[in-house]
């Protein structure tokens, strides 16, 4: 075995891997690894800004369950990904992150842009670790690899320094990582279901991490056999075709009132893979921790999540899929059918448009993409007022597509959009943006371009950071404070990047927009919303 410098070992350990993808913005500190990567069939997607990046790969990640990959190098390009790290945990997404580190001669002495990632990484992720010897990269990547994809999956940090990365070493390779996967005993599945169906208004409640299209055609087939009702938690609204009569909507920010009750008057919850955190309970309060009053079967990937939060009557250490899985065929019939019907009609009402001022109307824009789309398109949103027209009136479909991020984080919609047709091609890619939002990372349009992304961005412009203005009328009417934007004039901005701008003053503007962004290229729609068009629900 001929010696390697520690990049070229990395390189060779990500392919083995199965890496196919990375998502960068290049640095000093791992020219080795930039080096060790020239060598391999490994798409390199170098982005504008370490967020947007981080974001990127966690939107592959979220795309297509194997870990995607971020290289950021040290100081400002690591604490600048931290956004995108933050939102790979409150989602569960599986991640790797390389981060360049000062050479290991050097620690301690607060040396250039050094920084203690242990201690400033270890809230944010699952696990993060500082390679010491060269030697052991392929042991530190296979942990890596293990503990991202293990359990609850979520992000982990391996920090490169420059001497180890550049140093010779003669070590053999691992295989690829395989996460130990717990199997599900049909008998003990089916005795949780038979415990909820015995129960006069129960709920079966969908999210968290590992869901695939098989998982959501065993869902379907689960409630269509059982007649069981089923909402999903926040911005996992992909799980099951909202088509399906036994789909009853999202527990999530702007929820429907009649489903938030719902929830309270339940007397069993089924909690497949989701947490049940504060957005899907509104704050603890649909749901009290101290005394829920109701049976909670809860089934979760993660032993240390059964039970944080709400105690279970009985739960299961396994993935949402796997016990899906293990239900296939299973018997049982829930006796109380005007429960789940009525939950639906009150799911049906809610999609009815509410009218909202002025000549564009986000109710009408959201409804009209989403019917066209139906079935084809892959959306991204980030955060904002906006995003509550997209929770309400979006109709999806088909798994994965949907990609948002549970964190509620501003900025993630374009990234997102990136990565999800770097992944799917295609299909087309839809962005929703606030004007606030969206200049977050703004400038990674010049990553689409540079990759051949096609995407279209539809940006909700009211000239403020909605949400936060919406809570400020409501708190201090009147004393408008720190909340209004300037924008760019978005069809210049458009052209100037490559694209195609387009400015939509009346809903008869949309249809010939789409038109020619079905035509291919990068697409900016630019809403010009009328101001005192807020959401009045509480909106991420």
């Amino acid at each position: 075995m001929s010696k390697r410098h520690g990049g070229k070992i990395l390189a060779d350990q990500l392919a083995i891997n199965g890496v196919t993808r990375v998502f960068s913005v290049p640095g000093e500190s791992f020219l080795a690894a930039l080096d060790g990567l020239y060598d391999h069939d490994i798409q390199n997607i170098v982005c504008r800004q370490e967020g947007g990046a981080a974001m990127m790969a966690e939107a592959h990640g979220k795309l297509t369950g194997q870990p995607g990959i971020l290289f950021v190098t040290r100081g400002p390009g690591a604490t600048n990904a931290a956004s995108g790290l933050h939102v790979a945990m409150q989602d569960s997404t599986p991640m790797v992150v390389f981060v360049g580190q000062v050479a290991l001669a050097d620690r301690d002495r607060g040396a250039f842009q050094e920084v203690d990632y242990r201690r400033f990484f270890s809230p944010l992720v699952k696990w993060v670790a500082e390679v010491e010897t060269t030697a052991r990269l392929p042991e530190y990547i296979s942990r890596a690899f293990h503990i991202a994809q293990a359990g609850r999956p979520g992000p982990v940090v391996l920090a490169l320094p420059e001497d180890i990365l550049s140093a010779m070493a003669d070590v053999p390779d691992l295989a690829p990582a395989k996460p130990a996967m717990a199997a599900v005993d049909p008998a003990r599945a089916q005795a949780l279901l038979t415990r909820l169906l015995a129960h006069a208004r129960p709920l079966i409640v969908a999210g968290g991490p590992g869901w695939s299209a098989q998982a959501q055609a065993d869902l379907e087939a689960l409630v269509t056999a059982t007649g069981l009702p089923v909402a999903v938690t926040f911005r996992r609204q992909d799980y099951i075709d909202n088509a399906h009569p036994n789909f009853i909507g999202d527990l999530g920010v702007g929820m429907n009132p009649k489903l938030a009750q719902r929830l309270r008057d339940a007397d069993a919850l089924l909690i497949l893979g989701a947490r049940m955190g504060e957005t899907a309970t509104n704050g603890y309060r649909l749901l009290d921790p101290a005394a829920p009053a109701k049976t909670i079967l809860h089934i979760h990937p993660d032993p240390d999540e059964i039970g944080s939060v709400y105690q279970p009557s009985d739960s299961l250490v396994a993935t949402a899929p796997a016990f899906l899985a293990a239900l296939q065929g299973a018997k049982g019939q829930f006796t109380n059918p005007d429960w789940t019907h009525a939950a639906r009609a009150d799911y049906t009402a809610w999609q009815v448009p509410q009218d909202t001022p002025g000549a564009v109307k986000m109710e009408q824009v959201v409804r009209l993409i989403s019917d066209r789309y139906a079935g084809r398109a892959l959306f991204t949103n980030g955060a904002g007022n906006y995003a509550a027209f997209v929770h309400r009136y979006t109709r999806y479909h088909g798994y994965r597509s949907q990609v948002a991020p549970t964190s509620g984080s501003m900025g993630y919609g374009l990234p997102a959009a990136v990565a999800a047709k770097l992944a799917h091609p295609d299909r087309p890619v839809i962005c929703y943006a606030g004007d606030g939002c969206l200049q977050m990372t703004l400038q990674e349009l010049s990553t689409a371009r540079q990759f051949g992304v096609d995407i279209t961005v539809i940006i909700a412009n009211n000239g403020r950071y909605g949400t936060i203005r919406m809570h400020q009328e409501n708190h201090y009417p009147g004393r408008v404070s720190g909340t209004e934007l300037f924008n760019p004039d978005y069809v210049q901005l458009a052209a100037a990047y490559g694209g195609t701008g387009h400015l939509v003053t009346a809903m008869d503007d949309l249809g010939p927009a789409l038109d020619a962004a079905d035509q291919g290229g990068l697409h900016l729609i630019e809403l010009r919303l009328d101001p005192s068009m807020l959401s009045t629900t509480r909106s991420l």
